[in-house]
């Protein structure tokens, strides 16, 4: 474990947090995580993930801004949940993703964990992108992104992160579980 991965441990823990939470500082915690974590994936040949990073930074840009002013006259979203339309378009989206990424990876790398790591970078663009819509089952994709990350991680030689992404499984069920309490309440408003 390098001091790099820790802090990269320490950074992503807290943009997880805040994100279950609803704050706002979520954003500029997990722009420093991607950046970090970019050089992190990079050094363990998780190429596909390393350059996850590069777009996360600019989700998080995107996702700060939506936050804020991506609600009714530009004010503060609100949790919503995802629509039938919206499933199927993020479904689609994540297969062919993944069919994109694997096969950039064999023809551009030694790829050590080529479907897996296609798959978790996939499915996790879909999962940012609910999230910065505050879809509210943006935490059932990460709940299952962070079911494949773990073992990924502890075969790929990163025992700290394969930890924290055992710790995000729990805070997808909280997250899920404190932003169905948020829904039904702006509901009753």
């Amino acid at each position: 474990m390098s001091p790099l991965e820790i802090a990269a441990v320490v950074f992503t823990l807290a943009n997880v947090w805040l994100a279950v939470k609803q704050n706002i500082w979520t954003w500029p915690t997990g722009i420093a995580s991607v950046i970090l974590y970019g050089v992190v994936f990079y050094q363990s040949r998780f190429y596909s993930n390393a350059a996850l990073q590069i777009v996360y930074l600019i989700l998080s840009i995107h996702g700060w801004y939506e936050w804020l002013h991506g609600g009714v006259n530009h004010g503060e979203l609100h949790v919503r949940k995802t629509t039938a339309r919206q499933w199927i378009g993020c479904a689609l989206s994540g297969i062919v993703l993944t069919a994109a990424i694997i096969g950039l990876l064999r023809w551009t790398s030694d790829e050590v964990f080529a479907f897996s790591d296609a798959f978790t970078t996939a499915f996790s663009l879909v999962g940012q992108w609910m999230m910065n819509e505050k879809l509210l089952e943006n935490w059932l994709i990460w709940l299952m992104v962070d079911l494949i990350y773990v073992p990924m991680f502890l075969f790929g030689h990163r025992a700290l992160t394969a930890a924290l992404y055992a710790l995000f499984c729990v805070l997808a069920i909280r997250g899920f579980v404190e932003w169905k309490r948020s829904l039904a309440t702006s509901a009753s408003v």
